[in-house]
């Protein structure tokens, strides 16, 4: 089963045009990562929000995602951009979580 979740956060006002580089930037670069399968940002219907939707083959990859060397300065400022911090949905595949329930 994939490791997979949504954050969400704000981005102050004045940071939104640089975080949308920062974002396509990391959107790029993650299709080069071996164990990511989805790496996408949106933006939300309220002002200022944010999410990102990420999807690993496990939460190993997730971890080495975050620990590559071409990642590290951009998710610094990618926090730098945030007004405030971030709450992370964790995302479980429907047909495994119906699998589990029918044992």
């Amino acid at each position: 089963m994939a490791f997979s979740f949504l954050s969400r956060f704000r981005i102050k006002d004045d940071r939104q045009d640089e975080f949308v580089t920062l974002a396509r930037e990391m959107e790029a670069l993650s299709k080069q990562e071996p164990g990511t399968l989805y790496y996408k940002f949106f933006k939300l219907a309220q002002p200022g929000m944010f999410a990102v939707h990420e999807s690993f083959v496990d939460e190993a990859a997730d971890e080495a995602h975050m620990a590559y060397d071409h990642n590290k300065p951009l998710i610094e400022k990618i926090v730098g951009c945030m007004d405030g911090s971030y709450e992370r949905e964790l995302l479980f595949d429907l047909a495994s979580e119906l699998e589990g329930q029918a044992r």
